[in-house]
């Protein structure tokens, strides 16, 4: 018993070292924090470290101890991504504090908590007994769900900044766009590959080769849905990343680059026809297009944004440093200007590289799963995560129109990171059906 528990923990070294590492960096992080404010140590920062050190490593033995052959870098990429943004809300706490109000106390104590549980979530995906086959055969209830949720939220949701994203559900706001994600995913994934080669086959109208249109109807209920959310929420952003989500997996079955660019012009033609209707549409485009036109109306958050990520230089400004809460909401939609500001160019770059390595090894697993259906998960979930950090990353540095959604795994925020660890724990699930194809 003993020789076979040192083999399979000796499988996941590269897990364990990597997580340590992730780990390591986080005590460098706090202990940046806690030099800089004078050696005082809060119980906060305490909780914070023991939590997140003590969930990871125990997950990962847990892992190693089960057996199956899971990926070993995701999860050290979610923990350094994740503990990166513990370090910059807990640096962001007090001057969001003074600059802003005592609202914004805690926030670094309420997202190790979420993280926590964004961990207990993985946990639950990655060890209670489920079968892939339930999401397949239940895939209309997935969709009428996600349909519901955009419908209630569209009636009873609260809205801020110009979008009506959010339920109030007494203990915690939820963002119903989060888990929307999943589902979607999940639905398409299924239709698709069902009809894998009826999409994928050419059609021909005399000489003229033409789409599958039949069995291409998605593609409009994709390009509806998209706009249903521009025109009801008022919410570009997911509109946005939904789209991609779908172009992606329909590039998976078919191979074909003009869907893409078919899909994209479609949306590209849907978002100008709504510009005149809806002002909010409106601010976001010219804010983008000029903010120096209005720097301190519709553009001030951009062109704070810039001067922030200007002022990072390329070694940055230095944890604690620099004045990232200018820019307003600095801790979610905009984290990555604050790291821009305080860790430079290099500190930027390397969090990018991150998502990078998450996309190789997701569009690995799912180029490796013998399962269609699953293969399609995988590729949708890892661009769920993946899209989402660039469109994010290219609306807070001025080159697409400010989207408004968060950076995943860093930026505060409950709903994305619960719905991240989730995607995350399907991912591995996938990736272990594919080293050991009868453990699910």
């Amino acid at each position: 018993m003993a020789a076979l528990l040192r083999g399979r923990l000796g499988r996941r070294t590269i897990e364990l070292e990597l997580l340590m590492t992730s780990c390591l960096l986080l005590l460098v992080g706090l202990g940046t924090l806690i030099y800089r404010a004078g050696g005082a140590i809060r119980w906060a920062d305490l909780a914070i470290t023991g939590a997140f050190v003590g969930l990871f490593i125990t997950l990962s033995l847990a892992l190693a101890i089960r057996g199956w052959r899971e990926d070993q870098l995701l999860l050290p990429i979610a923990a350094l991504l994740s503990g990166i943004g513990l370090v910059m809300v807990r640096r962001l706490e007090p001057d969001l504090m003074t600059r802003y109000g005592e609202f914004f106390g805690g926030i670094a104590f309420k997202q190790v908590i979420w993280v926590l549980g964004g961990v207990v979530v993985l946990w639950a995906v990655s060890f209670i007994p489920w079968r892939f086959s339930w999401l397949k055969n239940y895939r209309y209830t997935w969709l009428l769900l996600g349909i519901g949720l955009v419908v209630i939220t569209a009636l009873f949701g609260i809205e801020r900044n110009g979008a009506r994203l959010w339920l109030d559900l007494g203990v915690f706001q939820l963002q119903p766009v989060e888990p929307l994600k999943i589902l979607l995913v999940v639905y398409l994934a299924t239709y698709l590959n069902d009809h894998r080669d009826l999409i994928g086959r050419d059609y021909y109208l005399g000489s003229w080769r033409v789409p599958p249109l039949p069995y291409l109807i998605p593609i409009l209920l994709m390009w509806g849905l998209t706009i249903g959310l521009i025109i009801v929420q008022k919410d570009l952003g997911a509109a946005l990343l939904f789209f991609t989500i779908f172009l992606a997996m329909l590039f998976v079955i078919t191979g074909r680059v003009w869907y893409v660019i078919a899909g994209l012009g479609a949306f590209a033609v849907g978002a100008a026809l709504l510009y005149p209707l809806f002002v909010h549409v409106q601010v976001r485009i010219d804010a983008w297009y000029n903010p120096w036109d209005d720097p301190f109306g519709r553009g001030y958050q951009m062109v704070q944004a810039l001067s922030s990520i200007a002022n990072g230089g390329i070694v940055g400004a230095g944890l604690g440093s620099g004045d990232p809460t200018a820019v307003p909401e600095s801790h979610t939609d905009f984290i990555f200007t604050a790291i821009s500001e305080e860790l430079g160019f290099i500190g930027a770059l390397g969090l990018l590289l991150c998502y990078v390595l998450f996309a190789l090894r997701g569009y690995q697993i799912a180029m490796q799963s013998r399962d269609g259906f699953q293969q399609l998960l995988a590729a949708g979930l890892t661009t769920a995560i993946v899209s989402q950090a660039l469109i994010i990353t290219a609306g807070t540095t001025n080159l697409i129109p400010l989207t408004g959604i968060t950076l995943p795994f860093v930026s505060y925020g409950g709903s994305s990171t619960l719905v991240n660890f989730a995607m995350l724990g399907i991912l591995l699930r996938i990736s272990a059906e594919h080293k050991n194809p009868r453990v699910l």
